[in-house]
């Protein structure tokens, strides 16, 4: 089973508009060489899930940690989590936030691990997908902030150019995602 949402796959396309987006690099924390694609992806192979999560009139939804860092809510799947499962906690986790609608991934960083063994057991390994996805949700209170989470501070809802400019400044990354999710009619 893949993730897709019926958006047209064409890496050259977008990594033409997103160069920065779609140029392979190694992530050195991680141990691995990632790059970026729009086409199908693995359901059983998606290790961390990043939401750009639509609210109210069209609003992306961006959090801010203790530290400063802006970012999409998202993180490491857990075992036997669906992406469902994973967006909703995530969502819950990090911004207060209740998923509404169906969770549909465009995109993933392919991830290919020089390490021995996986970053947790249940985690696919060598290869595992890095996913982005978009879905309906609602801010219904404060984030829950587990003591194994990032500690959010602030959770803002913004039109999807103002989000990925907010977020510009620590994460381009999930800045070019909101840009192209957009840029896709996804939002």
């Amino acid at each position: 089973m893949t993730a897709d949402r019926g958006v047209p796959h064409d890496d050259r396309r977008w990594s033409v508009r997103f160069p920065a987006l779609f140029t392979g690099r190694y992530i050195d924390y991680a141990a691995c060489h990632v790059r970026m694609t729009t086409g199908p992806v693995p359901v059983d192979l998606i290790a961390r899930l990043h939401v750009v999560a639509v609210t109210g009139p069209e609003h992306v939804i961006v959090c801010r940690s203790i530290q400063g860092w802006r970012f999409l809510p998202g993180g490491t799947r857990e075992p036997g989590e669906t992406l469902a499962q994973l967006a909703a906690r995530e969502l819950r986790e990090e911004a207060g936030a209740r998923l509404t609608g169906e969770v549909a991934v465009f995109a993933a960083h392919v991830a290919d691990s020089e390490r021995e063994a996986p970053y947790r057991p249940h985690l696919p390994h060598p290869r595992a997908y890095w996913a982005f996805a978009v879905a309906r949700a609602d801010v219904v209170g404060p984030p829950s902030n587990p003591d194994d989470g990032e500690h959010v501070v602030e959770v803002l809802t913004l039109p999807p150019a103002d989000a990925a400019d907010y977020i510009e400044e620590h994460d381009p990354v999930h800045a070019d995602v909101v840009r192209l999710a957009q840029e896709m009619r996804l939002i």
